[in-house]
């Protein structure tokens, strides 16, 4: 039997599994502080946003917008560039540039040919998501947003939003952060494939029920 067949809906993390977000925080901070006179490393930026925008989705609900203003002011200020928030608006609004990585177009229309209903559950707003929906060849038939709920991953509202949504239907959530999406699916009881792009070994007591390096290995063992 087609291991699609095992499943109705797959839900997908859009920025980190879909979207090669990396490549678009990092080229976004080299080129602002590039236009600003300064000089930062890729990889310390994206390190030091990788702690900073936890922190910021952890207070009180604000737009995605504003956390990744904040985080980018926050990021800025730790690698010694002095950065008012206002002047980090560089970081939303390089958003709607950011791509798919490699194999995302590929995998996802070999899965929506195979029948499975697709959906996204992300840390984000309903403007800036639907932007980046331009850069897909498929058509999703959902999304859950932040904006939505009101309340980022890991919090639970993403998921349980979907699961009333789905009614008991067969349901895959697909992601690439372990913190953000296979720990809260885990404690739920989802059934969750990991999209373990960086191999990166599991800093708690939750397991994927699936594991894959990329997105052309969930669709090849699924179609």
């Amino acid at each position: 039997m087609c291991a699609a067949k095992s499943w109705d809906v797959l839900t997908f993390d859009c920025y980190g599994t879909l979207i090669d977000w990396e490549e678009g925080i990092g080229s976004a901070f080299v080129e602002a502080a590039t236009r600003s006179g300064v000089h930062i490393d890729r990889e310390d930026a994206l390190r030091a946003y990788a702690q900073k925008e936890p922190q910021v989705e952890d207070a009180p609900y604000q737009s995605y917008r504003s956390v990744l203003q904040a985080s980018a002011a926050r990021t800025a200020t730790s690698l010694g560039w002095k950065l008012d928030e206002a002047d980090a608006e560089f970081l939303p609004r390089s958003l709607p540039f950011w791509r798919p990585f490699d194999d995302t177009n590929a995998a996802l229309l070999s899965l929506k040919r195979s029948g499975l209903e697709l959906g996204i559950l992300s840390n984000i707003d309903d403007d800036l998501l639907r932007e980046t929906l331009k850069h897909f060849a498929v058509s999703f038939d959902f999304t859950i947003t932040a904006q939505q709920v009101g309340s980022y991953k890991p919090h639970h509202a993403h998921f349980e939003t979907a699961r009333r949504k789905l009614s008991g239907r067969r349901w895959l959530h697909c992601a690439q952060s372990y913190f953000h999406d296979v720990v809260p699916a885990a404690s739920l009881g989802i059934p969750v494939a990991w999209i373990n792009r960086k191999q990166e070994t599991p800093s708690g007591a939750a397991r994927p029920n699936l594991e894959f390096a990329n997105l052309q290995q969930l669709a090849q063992h699924l179609t």
